[in-house]
């Protein structure tokens, strides 16, 4: 929904806006700056500072993208305390119902600062961690608790936060990395999932997992019938898409005809017709005659939903190689070649005027969709083990890579495969009805089977996995025409100013 930023140094009103205008892409909407006790906002190109903020060494600042009317103004102050957080925040009525303080403004963000004060009684470090555990969400935060900054991200990693220092200068944070590169901060980290940033240490809060996975062996009995398993995915996958529509009279989602999406698809299509009446229109890029498009294409007829495509070539790829390695902030062929289908895709949905799409990633991690998952399965490892590690990891392979191409057009990815009630329930199937022998050619065999319940055809629903570089044609031709003739080096020494 945004982008955050934050500086403790030197010079830091004016080295804050720097950061924000690097960051507009994220939230084009407004902004807003914290110098210390002076709250402002506006145009971030034209704000003037109060001769107050002179010589302030602490501040944080927030680009809104609005999506629900109303809500988001930040940076939010409640007492002594001041937070930004780009996120959603899906239980936020309930908390609020729960704890009954009253709240400044009507951002589904203030219920952090409600909760804090809420649980806080002599130890801040433990009002902090029971205030995460309540939030269910897609977030990154930073927190100013009137002695010192906090820094917060979600137990996934939805949503990014990297973070830098300029040794005996300047400690800076943001949504991005090219935000702290203009600062001249060299070496920058992603915050972990799952973690805050208190008093210079990382802490870990709490991981996607509610439970402790069971011990599943390939051969395990069922402990409930398979249908029982079935009717549980169903109803948190629903809750998922659920949430994440909340408010919302239009959607995106991006889409390559595969059981993931197509799965999405239906049940937003089911919950558009009983539920909440939605505009849903699904999004395709690929090659002519490229798999994702031509499945694409059957599969949004038989659900007789709305498809826009967009057919690449050579040049259209050429073209936009250096905004993605832009977006995405480093030269990875195989980020490059799955973040260019998801940046042109949402390009597409910026230009039809919405806001928010939705996607199916994650759904490989929990289901073993990954064919190398096959390799675990032979050498007789624990294939939840592995799963469950590629969700820990998840954040820096997949997530901030999908969030950069797709906020680059101001558009918000959400990703309802990844709610934890879906990978507590996920995490909780017997790998046999994931992964059903060592040389299993489709695997994700309940996921595809709840698909076929909800209204997916059959012959998506048993469509092999195609990862998106490839379904979609593009790696092919960057590997073969573009990227000979690219120089990484001195586009990313460019890219960094180092």
């Amino acid at each position: 929904m945004c982008a955050i930023a934050g500086i403790y140094g030197e010079n830091a009103p004016e080295n804050l806006r720097k950061m924000l205008i690097s960051l507009k892409h994220r939230g084009p909407d407004s902004s807003g700056i914290w110098i210390d006790e002076n709250l402002i906002k506006g145009d971030i190109c034209n704000f003037n500072f109060p001769r107050s903020c002179e010589g302030k060494s602490r501040g944080m600042g927030h680009n809104l993208l609005s999506i629900v009317g109303g809500q988001g103004s930040q940076p939010i102050m409640n007492q002594n305390m001041v937070l930004v957080c780009n996120g959603e925040i899906y239980n936020y009525q309930e908390i609020k119902n729960k704890i009954g303080a009253p709240f400044k403004t009507d951002s589904d963000c203030e219920v952090i600062i409600g909760l804090l004060n809420y649980f806080y009684k002599d130890d801040f470090l433990n009002a902090l961690q029971k205030t995460i555990k309540c939030l269910d969400g897609d977030y990154a935060f930073t927190l100013w608790n009137g002695q010192e900054m906090v820094l917060a991200r979600d137990p996934v990693g939805v949503k990014p936060l990297y973070y830098g220092e300029i040794p005996g200068e300047i400690n800076a944070f943001a949504s991005e990395r090219k935000a702290l590169w203009d600062l001249g901060i060299r070496e920058v980290h992603a915050l972990p999932a799952g973690h805050i940033l208190y008093k210079d240490k990382l802490i870990k809060i709490d991981g996607p997992f509610k439970n402790e996975v069971r011990k599943h062996t390939i051969n395990a009995d069922n402990i409930k019938p398979d249908i029982s398993f079935k009717e549980d995915l169903a109803i948190v996958l629903k809750n998922a898409v659920e949430k994440r529509i909340r408010g919302l009279e239009k959607v995106a989602l991006i889409f390559s005809g595969g059981v993931d999406s197509t799965l999405l698809a239906s049940i937003l299509k089911d919950i558009s017709q009983n539920d909440h009446p939605l505009q849903i229109t699904l999004y395709t890029v690929g090659t002519e005659n490229s798999p994702d498009i031509e499945f694409a294409i059957k599969a949004a007829e038989c659900l007789d939903l709305d498809l826009r495509t967009l057919i690449v070539d050579e040049n259209v790829i050429r073209n936009n190689l250096e905004p993605v390695i832009r977006a995405i902030e480093e030269f990875n062929i195989m980020k490059i070649g799955v973040g260019m289908p998801t940046y042109l895709a949402a390009q597409m949905v910026h230009e039809d005027g919405i806001r928010v799409a939705l996607s199916g990633q994650g759904a490989d991690e929990l289901f073993g969709g990954y064919h190398r998952y096959l390799k675990s399965y032979k050498e007789k490892e624990g294939i939840q083990k592995v799963l469950k590690e590629d969700i820990e990891n998840i954040y820096h392979v997949n997530l901030q890579r999908d969030d950069a191409v797709t906020m680059a057009h101001g558009v918000e990815l959400r990703v309802p495969f990844l709610d934890k009630e879906v990978i507590d329930v996920a995490f909780n199937i017997p790998v046999k009805y994931k992964i059903e022998s060592a040389d299993d050619p489709l695997r994700k065999h309940i996921l595809r089977d709840v698909a076929l319940d909800l209204g997916v055809p059959e012959f998506i629903a048993q469509r092999p996995k195609k990862a998106a570089q490839y379904g979609s044609g593009i790696h092919k031709i960057l590997m073969k025409k573009v990227l000979k003739e690219f120089d990484d080096e001195a586009f990313m020494k460019d890219l960094r100013g180092f």
